[in-house]
C-alpha cells in the first residue's frame, strides 16, 4: 500500500485525504419503484422528452421532426438552438421535459440529504454529461430553485471543471505531497458508462497551498457506449489509450510522477477490486479476480517500460475532488455526477 502524508494511507477508495475527508460514495437508495437515483439521470430526461414528444405526436406531430430523441440528446447544441432560437412549440416541449427532470432531479436531492452523512449539507457541486450545454445547466439550475423555495438551504451548484476534465483533474488529490512536489505532471483515467478519458494533469504551483492546483494538459476520448465492446476490449482500449498519454509525455520531456489515478463507478475496495455500482461498464467489472489498477499497471510497464503507483478511487469522489480548491471555506459539502447513472459523494473540509 503507498505511503501517505501525515501517517494517512493513500490507497484504493480512501476515506481520509489531506483536505477532505470522504464521508460516503456510492449512495443507493431504494424504494418500492426502485433505485432512487436512475429517476435522475441522463436516461431519465430522454425519458421526459419522449414522453411530452408522444403527447404532441397524439395531437398531430413532432416538432422535434421526429428525430431519435437519444440522437438528439448527443447535438447538445441542437438542442440549445431549439431551445433560445428554434420553433416556439419544439422550445416549449423541451421547457416541458425539463421541469419534470428538475422535479424528479430535487426530490433525489431531499433524499440524499436525509442520508446519515448527508445531512447539514452547504453545497452540492453538479457535474457529469448532462451538465455540458445549456440543457443541463438550465435543468440543474431549476431544480436549484425548487430545492431553495422547499426548505433546505443547499447550493446546487456546477463543477468549475469542464465535464470530461473533472474526473482527471482531482487525482491531484490522491497523490501524496512529497510526490507532487518533485514533478510536473501525472496521468490519470476517467471511466465512465458513456466514455472512457485517459490524460496528461500537469501540476500547478500555488502560494494559497502546497498541493496546489491542477489542468489538463492533454486527454484523449473513446465513447465506448456506442461500440459495445467486451470487458477484454474495453480494458485493452483503455489501456492502449493510458500508453498514449504516457509515450506523449515522455516525448514531451514531461517529469511525471510515478503515480496515476483512475476514476472508476462504483464501490471501490481497498484491494482495487469493484464491489458493486459498476453496471453502466461493458462486462462484469465486479468479479473478485478483475483487479484493473494492476491491469492498466501491467500495460504500461509491458509497453512503455514505465513502472508506477495506481490509485483508483470512485467516478463520482473524483470529480468531486477536482472541486476541493473552491470549497475551502464549506465544511459539509456533497457532488452529483449526473450522467448514464447517478453518481454522488459527500466531503468534510478538513
Amino acid at each position: 500500500m503507498p505511503g501517505g502524508v501525515g501517517g494517512e494511507a493513500h490507497h484504493h477508495g480512501a476515506s481520509l485525504l489531506p483536505r477532505v475527508r470522504v464521508d460516503s460514495f456510492n449512495v443507493e437508495i431504494r424504494d418500492d419503484k426502485g433505485f432512487v437515483g436512475d429517476r435522475a439521470n441522463k436516461r431519465a430526461f430522454q425519458k421526459r422528452l419522449d414522453e411530452w414528444r408522444q403527447r404532441f405526436r397524439v395531437s398531430g406531430g413532432d416538432p422535434l421532426n421526429d428525430v431519435a430523441t437519444s440522437e438528439l440528446y448527443k447535438d447538445k447544441r441542437g438542442l440549445q438552438e431549439v431551445l433560445l432560437g428554434g420553433d416556439p412549440e419544439a422550445a416549449g416541449l423541451l421547457i416541458g421535459a425539463i421541469e419534470d427532470y428538475a422535479q424528479e432531479l430535487a426530490k433525489v436531492v431531499h433524499c440524499l440529504l436525509e442520508v446519515e452523512g448527508w445531512q447539514a449539507t452547504d453545497r452540492i457541486a453538479t457535474g457529469g454529461g448532462f451538465r455540458e450545454g445549456r440543457v443541463g445547466e438550465l435543468a440543474i439550475g431549476r431544480a436549484s430553485v425548487l430545492l431553495k423555495s422547499s426548505g433546505p438551504t443547499v447550493d446546487l451548484v456546477p463543477i468549475h471543471a469542464d465535464p470530461d476534465d473533472a474526473g482527471l483533474i482531482g487525482g491531484i488529490e490522491l497523490i501524496p505531497l512529497n510526490v507532487l512536489s518533485r514533478h510536473d505532471r501525472f496521468l490519470a483515467v476517467d471511466i465512465g458508462g458513456t466514455n472512457f478519458r485517459a490524460g496528461i494533469v500537469s501540476i500547478e504551483r500555488s502560494t494559497e497551498s502546497e498541493r496546489g492546483c491542477a489542468r489538463v494538459a492533454a486527454r484523449e476520448i473513446w465513447r465506448h457506449a456506442d461500440e459495445h465492446p467486451t470487458r477484454e476490449v474495453a480494458v485493452r482500449t483503455l489501456g492502449q489509450m493510458l500508453v498514449r498519454m504516457c509515450r506523449k509525455a515522455h516525448q514531451e520531456g514531461y517529469d511525471l510522477a510515478r503515480y496515476f489515478s483512475i476514476a472508476c463507478p462504483g464501490r471501490i475496495a481497498p484491494d482495487g477490486t469493484i464491489e458493486r455500482g459498476a453496471h453502466n461498464l461493458p462486462g462484469d467489472w465486479q468479479s473478485k479476480d478483475f483487479n484493473l489498477p494492476q491491469i492498466l499497471n501491467a500495460i504500461l510497464l509491458q509497453n512503455c517500460h514505465w513502472s508506477a503507483v495506481a490509485i483508483m478511487h470512485n467516478d463520482a469522489v473524483l470529480q468531486g475532488l477536482s472541486e476541493v480548491p473552491f470549497m475551502r471555506d464549506i465544511e459539509r459539502w456533497g457532488v452529483l455526477t449526473i450522467g448514464t447513472g447517478l453518481g454522488n459523494a459527500h466531503f468534510t473540509t478538513r
